[in-house]
C-alpha cells in the first residue's frame, strides 16, 4: 500500500510540475493544458478510489487516514493548477534574482510573448540579449538610440572586431566614443525576437557594458515598469 501511495503521487507531482512548466506553450505532452489537468484530476480520483479498494481489507483506522492523505494530495494538485500562474510568477521571481538579467516569457491571450525583466539593486534593468544565439548581458537603457555591444560582448558573438571600421560617434557615460555598425541575423530577449537588427559595436575599452537601446525597444507593441519590473510586450 505505501509503494502504491509514493509511485501515485510521483506521477501526480510529476504531472504538476508539467503542467507549470509548460503552461506558457499551451501544450503538455501535446495535450491542452485544461485537458491535460482534467487527465491528472481524474488520474488522482482513481487512485484514491484504488487506494481505497486496497485499503479495504486493513483496519478502518489506517483506511480513514490513507483516504484523508489521498483527499489531501488531490486538493493540494487542485490547489496547484488554479494558482499555476502565480507559482509561474514565483520561479521567475526566484530565476530572476539568481540568474540577474534572465529573461522571463510568457504569453498574452492571443499568443503573443510579455517578457519580464528584474531591477537591478543599482536600480537599472538588465537583459540577457541573445545576439546571433549567443547570450550577452545588456542594460536597458531608453536614451540609446541603438543597441551597442562592447567590443568583447561583440567579439563572443562572432563578429571580427579587428576588421571593424570605427568611424560613428557615440555619446557614452565616459563620453563620445566611436563605433562600427553591425548587423545581427537575430536578437533576442527571452521569446521576443527580432531579425537583421542593426547594432552599433564600440571601439575597444571606450564602454564598460553593453546596452539595449531603443531600435530594438522601439519595435515593441508597448513596454512599462511595475515597481522592479519592466514588462516588454511583443
Amino acid at each position: 500500500m505505501g509503494r502504491l501511495f509514493w509511485i501515485a503521487t510521483a506521477i501526480l507531482g510529476g504531472g504538476l510540475i508539467l503542467l507549470v512548466i509548460n503552461d506558457s506553450s499551451g501544450q503538455v505532452l501535446g495535450m491542452g493544458t485544461g485537458q491535460f489537468g482534467s487527465l491528472i484530476y481524474l488520474g488522482a480520483l482513481g487512485a484514491l478510489v484504488a487506494s481505497g479498494i486496497v485499503a479495504s481489507s486493513q483496519r478502518f483506522g489506517d483506511t480513514a487516514r490513507m483516504l484523508a492523505i489521498w483527499l489531501l494530495v488531490i486538493l493540494a494538485l487542485m490547489a496547484g493548477f488554479q494558482y499555476r500562474y502565480e507559482l509561474q510568477d514565483v520561479a521567475n521571481r526566484v530565476s530572476g534574482g539568481l540568474v540577474p538579467g534572465s529573461p522571463l516569457t510568457a504569453f498574452d491571450d492571443e499568443g503573443r510573448a510579455v517578457v519580464t525583466l528584474q531591477k537591478r539593486m543599482d536600480g537599472h534593468f538588465e537583459a540577457s540579449l541573445a545576439v546571433d544565439g549567443t547570450p550577452v548581458s545588456t542594460i536597458v537603457d531608453t536614451g540609446a538610440t541603438s543597441t551597442v555591444l562592447t567590443a568583447a560582448d561583440a567579439a563572443r558573438a562572432g563578429f571580427d572586431t579587428a576588421a571593424l571600421n570605427f568611424t560613428i560617434p557615440v555619446s557614452t557615460a565616459n563620453g563620445t566614443a566611436r563605433a562600427a555598425r553591425v548587423v545581427a541575423a537575430t536578437a533576442s530577449v527571452g521569446a521576443i525576437e527580432r531579425r537583421n537588427l542593426p547594432i552599433l559595436v564600440a571601439e575597444p575599452g571606450q564602454l564598460d557594458q553593453s546596452l539595449l537601446g531603443m531600435n530594438f525597444i522601439g519595435t515593441l507593441a508597448g513596454f512599462d515598469v511595475r515597481g522592479d519590473r519592466l514588462i516588454l510586450r511583443d
